[in-house]
């Protein structure tokens, strides 16, 4: 309270010094600090003006998409945003110029889309991203997709997706960064800086929206929307370290979530919006709920009406409500009533004008009208997607080292419903992206490996249905062939929101199709496209080599051409784990220890590990990793300043450069709060070269590294034993 007073009285000076020029508006004067115009444009709204900003529509599929050039007439002047499902800048400027024009204050409009993993360009799902572990290449992505949203009239994304997740029958889990919080905490400010960059009003940023705020991606039973039990404890250690981690790295807003939480609505949730967002980590930008959620409390059985929801949602700290209009429609009486008070409205408006003069849209409100072929698909932007794609991807299985593939004049069978179709490598949430641009497995493998190659194509089957009478084709081009690369995976439309599925197997036509080219006795390498983790239990056997390309995007197939090949070397690694089965979800690395161990506990007809765990991936180099050194065995708990270097030297014993990431792990064996029997604490990823070594260096700030958080976001750390892991190897770190 006592800092928003001093703001305030820091903006009642500027304001009164400023507005001594009296030429024109502080709100208008460019000079004024942010929070003094944000005053003064506040002091000269109407209540009408106030709520209008509260309010999101949307411009897209429920308008005339081929009159693009004509403003939709159901936009109120006044409005705060549209989610803009276009990418004409000159429909943009059309409504922003309405917005400015004929408005009593001028106020402009910001405009959102949901750009989740590029918006022409298109780049792996954000799944795939984490598989890369390379931050820096997420932040290049995401920079692309903003310069080329921004030059098509978008200013905010709805990005990133930050939920953790850890059941792939929720299809959302391919928008978010994995089961890992410290893995969707780096990514999710590699993210941030890349949509914002260093200066939110500079040409070709957007401003980010962390989501799904909060424990979306708790999903039961892979279930979309539904409610959630997540305790305290798990909110602040698990699902809560994400979103503050992007709140800290500077993003402008956040987008609540649909699902109950304990009972309560996150839409309406008072202590995660404003206690926790607000008031212990002092987020000042802007709140909005996902689509029509704020209606939707009524449905959760919370609200008995529209007026209710609408209460709940503003009062809780939901500023802007999406496409449901009930705060248009009833906060004028709720403020009458006294049930919204004056002081929470100033709020959420004045958090929603800070971010618009943050962007920079009182002086610049209109996008500059160029061709789409200078602004969209350029080739620096194609040559990063597929830069980026092949770092995503990872070799699961590479018997007899079958892989790379060195054909010499012999014949490639490329077989499978994904071979020929580039519609599943695009993945859900593709904004503006076009199939059409995007070229299939069978013919990037053509070209990368040319004309002394014959690659022989069968469909075999499709997605999903019980149509075997494509498998004799199948059999019949693989008997042709000396090898077989077999296309298996998902639709695109399998993954994504509302996408739920009961199994994580693929039909099991795909799995007869691959049993069927196996008869043929060629060398299987099967690919894998899909935006979830999968039950590989009967593919595996059947599989030579198995690579997970997941939804690559643009250039995705070009990436996977280029891995079979050894154009390059595949450097990912899983973000998630990939269950032996789908009954055993849910199934992640850092669960907690069972009271009873040995054969107790475990399941009784499937193995109860995992088929391929967290962080695993092969590489066509071979690596050999030293025991992990400490700079000291022990330290004070007492003594904040403490630091301890722990190292370990990774080689490159083969022939080949290669990438290798090294996840450090932590684990406190004995705590007050039980924890996960391991925690990942920082990775890096590097290339080594062939027969050279790298040392990787984990810097250990004991509080931070070795604490914990207990249910009230309080950290603390504790005197013991703790563990410093690499692989299968540990060091012995004490606290005294």
């Amino acid at each position: 309270m006592k800092k928003r007073l001093l703001v305030l009285l820091l903006a009642l000076v500027s304001v009164t010094t400023v507005s001594a020029k009296k030429d024109k508006p502080v709100y208008k004067d460019a000079s004024a600090p942010v929070e003094a115009r944000v005053e003064d444009l506040l002091s000269r709204m109407t209540l009408e003006e106030k709520i209008l900003q509260l309010n999101q529509y949307m411009i897209g599929v429920n308008d005339n998409m081929n009159n693009i050039g004509t403003v939709p007439s159901n936009i109120p002047v006044g409005l705060g945003s549209v989610i803009y499902i276009h990418e004409d800048p000159q429909m943009r400027n059309e409504l922003q110029h309405r917005m400015i024009e004929d408005s009593r204050l001028g106020i402009p409009m910001i405009f959102g889309y949901d750009v989740i993993h590029g918006f022409r360009t298109i780049f792996p799902i954000p799944l795939a991203q984490a598989a890369s572990w390379n931050p820096a290449k997420v932040e290049e992505s995401c920079a692309v997709a903003a310069r080329e949203c921004n030059a098509s009239g978008v200013d905010w994304t709805f990005s990133p997706m930050v939920d953790v997740a850890r059941d792939g029958r929720w299809g959302r889990i391919s928008e978010g960064y994995g089961e890992d919080p410290y893995a969707a905490s780096v990514f999710c400010r590699a993210a941030v800086r890349g949509y914002q960059g260093d200066d939110l009003s500079a040409k070709g940023t957007v401003a980010a929206c962390l989501k799904h705020y909060v424990g979306y991606g708790a999903s039961e039973a892979g279930r979309d929307y539904v409610p959630t039990e997540i305790s305290r404890q798990t909110l602040w250690d698990t699902y809560f370290p994400p979103f503050e981690a992007g709140v800290k790295a500077g993003a402008r807003t956040l987008m609540s979530s649909f699902n109950l939480i304990n009972g309560i609505p996150s839409t309406s949730n008072h202590y995660t919006l404003t206690e926790v967002l607000r008031e212990k980590w002092g987020h000042d930008g802007f709140v909005v709920a996902d689509w029509d959620a704020v209606k939707q409390i009524v449905n959760q059985g919370v609200a008995s009406d529209g007026k209710e929801a609408a209460m709940l949602a503003f009062n809780a700290g939901v500023d802007m409500d999406m496409v449901d209009d009930l705060y248009r429609k009833h906060l004028p009486d709720l403020v009458r009533e006294g049930k919204v008070s004056m002081d929470l409205i100033d709020e959420s408006v004045r958090r929603i004008l800070r971010v618009k003069f943050e962007l920079g849209l009182f002086e610049n409100p209109y996008v500059e009208e160029v061709p789409q072929e200078q602004r969209l698909l350029l080739p620096e932007y194609l040559e990063l997607a597929e830069a980026v794609a092949q770092e995503t991807m990872v070799l699961l299985k590479n018997e007899g080292t079958l892989l790379p593939l060195v054909p010499n004049g012999k014949k490639i069978a490329v077989v499978g419903p994904v071979a020929a179709d580039s519609a599943p490598l695009m993945g859900n949430w593709s904004a503006r992206g076009r199939v059409s641009d995007i070229t299939c497995l069978r013919d990037a493998i053509a070209v990368e490996f040319g004309t002394g190659t014959e690659i022989l194509y069968a469909k075999g089957c499709d997605f999903d249905g019980d149509d075997e009478s494509g498998f004799e084709d199948a059999f019949t081009t693989a008997s042709m062939a000396d090898v077989v690369v077999l296309c298996l995976g998902e639709k695109r439309n399998w993954s994504g929101e509302n996408c739920s599925r009961s199994t994580i197997a693929l039909p099991v036509v795909q799995e007869k199709l691959l049993a069927k080219v196996r008869e043929a006795g060629k060398p299987v390498v099967v690919l894998l496209s899909n935006g979830r983790p999968l039950d590989l239990s009967r593919i595996e056997p059947l599989s030579d080599a198995i690579l997970e390309i997941w939804q690559p995007g643009t250039r995705g197939a070009f990436a996977a051409a280029g891995i079979l090949s050894g154009r390059y070397n595949p450097s990912g690694k899983l973000p998630v784990t990939f269950p032996y089965t789908t009954g055993q979800i849910p199934i992640y690395y850092n669960r907690r220890n069972s009271g009873r161990r040995g054969t107790q506990g475990i399941y009784k007809d499937i193995t109860s590990e995992p088929k391929y765990e967290f962080a695993y991936g092969l590489s066509y180099s071979t690596f050999e990793y030293t025991p992990v050194r400490l700079s000291s065995s022990s330290f004070k708990v007492s003594d904040r300043k403490a630091r301890i270097t722990a190292e370990v030297t990774v080689k490159n014993v083969s022939g080949v450069d290669g990438m290798e990431t090294v996840h450090w792990f932590i684990c406190d064996p004995y705590s007050s709060i039980a924890r996960p029997v391991k925690e990942l604490k920082f990775f890096e990823k590097r290339l080594i070269r062939a027969g050279e070594s790298e040392t990787f260096t984990f810097e250990i700030d004991p509080l931070r590294d070795l604490g914990f958080v207990n249910g009230e976001g309080e950290r603390f750390l504790e005197k013991g034993e703790y563990h410093i892991i690499v692989k299968s190897d540990k060091a012995v770190l004490l606290a005294e």
